[in-house]
Parts: C-alpha cells; sequence; structure tokens
C-alpha cells in the first residue's frame, strides 16, 4: 500500500482543540507516519491478526487511536472485517482517509467521540490507552465497554508495570496504570480478561470479552 503523509493545517478553534486532544501526535504527525508506517515496521501485527481472526466473519471492529491506519488498521480490512476508525488526530485522519477511503473514520478524542451512534462487535485501541491521563483512561474504559455488544471482544495495549515515561515522539508523559488495576477497571465495567500477552516489541495486550452490563 502506497504510504501517503500529508499534514492537516489550521488556525482555528476547533484545530487548536484537536491539537490538544491528540497529545502531541498532531504537531508530530508527519515524524509518527514516517516511522510507524514504514512497511518494515510490523510490529503488533501478527498479533493483531490472531486476534481479528477469533472474531465473527462479518465483525464490525472499532479501531480506536487508528494514525494513518498504516499497519494495524490495514490487517483488519485484510481479514475482511467491517472497520470504523477514531483518530484525534487532523493530519493522521487525513493520511488515514487517503490510504483508506472507504473506511469511515471520526477525527474524535475517544472521551469525546459518539462512537459512530452504535455498537461493535470489537474494538481495537493499540498503542493509545497510556498516552491518556489516568483519569481519561477510566473514562475510555467505560466508554469502551459500553460501545461493545455483549459478547463483544476488547483488545488494548499498555505496560503490564505501573509506570510513567516520556513518549520518545511527543516527549509528553506517559501513564501505566499497571495490569491489576487495568483489570479492576476493565471488571467494573462488565469486562471480563481473558488473555494477556506480549508480541515481539515488547507491547502488552490485554484481551477481554464483555460477559455482563455496565451498570455504573
Amino acid at each position: 500500500m502506497k504510504l501517503v503523509i500529508s499534514i492537516y493545517r489550521s488556525s482555528n478553534l476547533e484545530y487548536n482543540n484537536h491539537m490538544h486532544k491528540a497529545n502531541g501526535y498532531e504537531e508530530n504527525a508527519a515524524t509518527f507516519i514516517n516511522n510507524r508506517a514504514r512497511a518494515d515496521n510490523t510490529t503488533g501485527t501478527s498479533s493483531v491478526r490472531h486476534w481479528a481472526k477469533t472474531l465473527p466473519a462479518d465483525a464490525t471492529v472499532l479501531d480506536v487511536g487508528c494514525g494513518p491506519g498504516l499497519p494495524i488498521t490495514n490487517v483488519l480490512v485484510d481479514e475482511g472485517l467491517n472497520v470504523y476508525a477514531l483518530d484525534a488526530s487532523p493530519s493522521l485522519v487525513q493520511a488515514f482517509k487517503q490510504n483508506f477511503p472507504h473506511v469511515p473514520i471520526a477525527c474524535e478524542a475517544l472521551e469525546d467521540s459518539s462512537f459512530f451512534s452504535r455498537q461493535f462487535d470489537a474494538i481495537l485501541a493499540w498503542g493509545l490507552l497510556f498516552l491518556l491521563p489516568e483519569e481519561i483512561q477510566e473514562v475510555a474504559i467505560r466508554k469502551m465497554a459500553d460501545a461493545l455488544q455483549m459478547g463483544g471482544k476488547l483488545l488494548f495495549t499498555a505496560p503490564a508495570q505501573k509506570a510513567r515515561w516520556e513518549d520518545v515522539i511527543t516527549l509528553q508523559e506517559s501513564v501505566s496504570l499497571g495490569s491489576e488495576k487495568y483489570k479492576e477497571l476493565l471488571t467494573a465495567v462488565g469486562l471480563t480478561v481473558i488473555e494477556e500477552f506480549e508480541d515481539e516489541g515488547e507491547n502488552h495486550y490485554y484481551s477481554a470479552v464483555k460477559t455482563t452490563k455496565n451498570l455504573a
């Protein structure tokens, strides 16, 4: 697939809000695309493909924090799933639209999104959750649970250890709540963790299924 780098620019209030909500990735969109969407950067694709193959053939999947769509969203599309996408960075959304013109995408932060006013069979959040402040992560987990059909699956990445560190691209703080806290939050919103594992890049995955309705 041809790599497209297209940087969105505007001076209006809406753009400034997107810059804030994108957690530094709007200002650094070109750097991120150059690094993540390289043809030789396939980290995470085998793990996501394995997960995607556990979904029904006609499953509708939301990719949250999709970036330009390469390489992760491309796996979902390649598996023949009905894909929707979400990202807070206008530049990354624009690149995504050029890479995947037939995949619906919204330029919204996870915590503000309407999630296309529908529910999904599965939701993927690769490399996103730990970029958010702790309180927003809790909101994000609840919103993703609410957007899943009963029996729907969630897959996201975040370190197993509780930690804080500086993102190598944006230089902003990243926060992992740690495995025990993530499992506690998931259980509280009706999700059961069925597996934790790591990929070839040492990214830690949480695979969960919606088993009860969130009554909170």
